[in-house]
């Protein structure tokens, strides 16, 4: 097979093109940090990853509300259909994963910037519709956006790497915080069930003006700058010479090159498969706000008309929500010093137990009417937990991966992970459209558990702790 040969004209423009980057990423790279410059890098990521919680939980924590004011005509059979409307979702995800490893080529800023005034765009659009096809386009543009996650790429590549943990954990212990700003907007914007849209007005607004306060104060990562340096000053030789050689994966980005090379090594491979088997109960971390819905109108009123799920929804659900984010933030606290002192695996065991103890308590609370405060503080607990499990293990690969690849690895993470999310819907979903949305909290803790077990022992046989990881010289062989 022949090389095609580049004319003298077109090697003369690339090698142009070549030094103006370098050039430009020099430039950036010379520019002072302010005094403070991480402090004020915490709070703008802080922001951002309120606005990216918010936008990620605001569906659910009114998912009851939605389903039967979109479906009212179907009855108990409203959150399903709901569900089948979000797995048309799906695709537009895909779309999102294609997206996300443009970063290890262009820089981390540009997408901080477009993911945040997307999700928030998207917001703005589901409180301006006024019917199934414009929530639908408000929710395609959330799912775009919302598996980015570019701040914690930006946290794990700005943090010192012996608090690194402790310090994405202190961060989305206040971005989860922020989440009670739902609660609140319920209680003032939403006097009837009817009315949920108007609680995504304000979050909607924040996001678009941190947005522009990132562009403002953000600058590129180090890591990835020292990275794309190393990666331009290469000769065309020394690249070809590497590839025919195989010594390095020298690929700047690609899903397809990211998933490649985590399948062709332990670590990341057995990564992935955990990751699969921890979201097979990922229904119940949608629709905890279903489960506590029809338990409290079990509980309550042993009945689940339109009436009953209204008195609900407007009385101990909205007062249980406000302390969700409270249990959610003390996971997620948790989380994170564990990590930096016992552990990533360690963590993960932690967070796992928390997860299953507080999904019984909450189901179980709703369902004999306890105190809402304790059973929000334990749905938070349970939701908190789940998400801390799945973040250890994206800190994981994170941490696995070489700089050049990071972000697309960690994207790649969902395909193994939309494929335990994908067994998820597919038993709960017929089941809960037969049996009624009441039967929720059983069908998800019967996929909870052995899914949290079975990755739990493949965590702990098949992998290798990456606590205090140097992010600059880890090759991913390492484990090999």
């Amino acid at each position: 097979m022949k090389v095609k040969e580049l004319t003298p004209e077109k090697l003369q423009k690339k090698a142009l093109k070549k030094q103006k980057e370098i050039a430009k990423w020099e430039r950036e790279k010379a520019k002072p940090k302010r005094n403070y410059y991480f402090a004020y890098l915490v709070f703008i990521i802080t922001l951002i990853y309120a606005t990216d919680e918010i936008a990620s939980q605001i569906g659910t924590l009114m998912k009851t509300e939605i389903a039967n004011d979109l479906f009212a005509k179907f009855g108990q059979s409203s959150v399903a259909l709901l569900d089948i409307l979000s797995i048309l979702v799906v695709p537009f995800q895909a779309l999102g994963l294609l997206y996300r490893p443009f970063a290890d080529r262009l820089g981390r800023k540009k997408f901080l910037i477009i993911n945040t005034f997307g999700m928030s765009f998207a917001m703005l659009i589901i409180f301006l519709s006024n019917n199934i096809f414009l929530y639908f386009i408000g929710a395609v543009l959330v799912q775009f956006f919302i598996p980015h996650d570019m701040h914690v790429v930006y946290i794990m590549e700005s943090a010192p790497s012996k608090h690194r943990a402790r310090v994405y954990s202190t961060i989305k212990f206040f971005a989860n915080m922020s989440v009670m700003l739902v609660p609140v907007l319920r209680r003032l914007l939403m006097a009837e069930a009817s009315e949920w849209r108007n609680v995504y007005m304000i979050p909607a607004i924040v996001g678009l003006l941190t947005s522009f306060i990132a562009i403002m104060f953000a600058r590129e990562t180090d890591a990835f700058i020292d990275s794309r340096l190393k990666h331009l000053r290469k000769t065309d030789e020394e690249l070809l010479q590497e590839k025919l050689e195989k010594k390095t994966n020298d690929a700047q980005g690609g899903l397809i090159p990211a998933f490649k090379f985590a399948m062709k090594h332990k670590q990341l491979r057995w990564l992935f498969i955990t990751a699969t088997l921890a979201n097979f109960g990922f229904i119940g971390s949608i629709n905890y706000q279903v489960i506590m819905s029809y338990g409290y109108a079990e509980s309550l009123y042993n009945s689940f008309t339109e009436e009953v799920m209204n008195l609900v929804s407007v009385g101990p659900v909205t007062t249980a929500l406000f302390l969700f984010p409270v249990g959610c933030s003390l996971a997620q606290v948790i989380m994170g010093f564990i990590c930096d002192s016992k552990g990533r695996k360690t963590a993960a065991l932690i967070t796992a137990f928390d997860c299953l103890a507080c999904f019984v308590g909450f189901w179980l609370g709703a369902k004999y009417n306890w105190s809402p405060a304790i059973v929000g503080l334990l749905c938070g607990g349970f939701v908190g937990s789940f998400y801390s499990t799945n973040d250890v293990l994206i800190m994981m690969i994170g941490e696995s991966s070489p700089t050049n690849l990071r972000s697309s690895t960690m994207a790649a993470e969902f395909l193994p992970v939309g494929m335990g999310v994908g067994v998820s819907y597919m038993i709960s979903l017929p089941l809960a459209a037969v049996l009624g949305n009441q039967y929720m909290g059983i069908i998800s803790i019967c996929l909870l558990v052995p899914g949290f077990i079975a990755a739990l022992i493949t965590l702990a046989k098949k992998t290798s702790d990456t606590k205090g990881i140097d992010l600059d010289t880890v090759t991913g062989l390492e484990w090999d």
